[in-house]
């Protein structure tokens, strides 16, 4: 194996992998959950295969990661208007905020290359595909695995049907561009997804939902639907027992166990 894989494997564990987001701050600023890293980072369970956060904030995190056991380091590499829903921004055009060079350096194991298309612009789709391109090609020059994230533009106004046709289309779009893993939504049919895209897919948590065991049925869906893998932040970090809940998505997710049976 190269240095790609042998980290793509890592992440992946036993063949599903459960990775926790804290990266809302880059677009959010500080939220209820993530106001301060350093505690935020604390209640993480380092069982987890992977912590997702911009490159910048590592090192506010202490000595957490330098743990032998500690989860992989995934850094976002990019920046997008896509995220800023608190501005109202619409156009998402991306822009390189670290160069891969510099993620590494600071101690990022694993990139993440967002992608968002159909933004209402041809000439900003195209500028987009080649951000993802330019920055996929360095990681793996350097050894970096990359996770394409498929975000689509308006995605809080899109029909079910329309979420599901350009997740479908995007998720193929990153594996044709070079993705070694995919981070999306989950739509109404996941499985045509999943069956349409050679690279692991992970289904994300979105909104905060009411209560851990929805959250946890959540895991279970996109799981049985054929995600190999979740990628959750509000609904892992904005809970009583961010520990807990952690350990019992690790169960759902890895190891199949029924939402109900882990958490009651």
């Amino acid at each position: 194996m190269n240095a790609v894989e042998l980290k793509t494997s890592k992440l992946m564990g036993s063949g599903r992998a459960v990775i926790v987001a804290c990266d809302h701050g880059e677009f959010d600023g500080p939220i209820p959950g993530m106001i301060d890293l350093s505690e935020t980072i604390q209640r993480i369970n380092p069982a987890v295969d992977g912590v997702l956060l911009s490159p910048g904030m590592i090192r506010h995190t202490g000595s957490y990661f330098t743990a032998r056991s500690a989860p992989l380091v995934i850094g976002r590499l990019n920046w997008d208007t896509v995220y800023c829903f608190h501005w109202n921004y619409n156009e998402a055009p991306a822009v390189e905020a670290f160069a891969p060079e510099e993620a590494l350096s600071l101690g990022v194991e694993v990139a993440l290359v967002s992608l968002t298309l159909k933004t209402g612009s041809e000439e900003r789709d195209a500028r987009n595909v080649e951000v993802f391109r330019r920055l996929t090609m360095q990681c793996h020059r350097l050894g970096l695995p990359v996770i394409g994230e498929y975000f689509p533009a308006r995605s809080d106004t899109l029909a079910p049907d329309e979420l599901h046709r350009q997740v479908k289309i995007g998720c193929r779009i990153l594996a044709e561009l070079g993705a070694d893993m995919i981070k999306t939504f989950y739509t109404n049919s996941f499985p045509e997804v999943v069956a349409g895209c050679p690279a692991p897919v992970f289904a994300l948590g979105a909104a905060k939902l009411p209560t851990p065991l929805d959250a946890l049925r959540l895991a279970h869906n996109e799981v049985a639907d054929g995600a190999q893998g979740v990628v959750f932040g509000r609904n892992a970090l904005q809970v009583d027992d961010p520990i807990r809940f952690q350990a019992a998505l690790i169960q759902v997710v890895k190891h199949g166990a029924s939402p109900e049976s882990v958490w009651n």
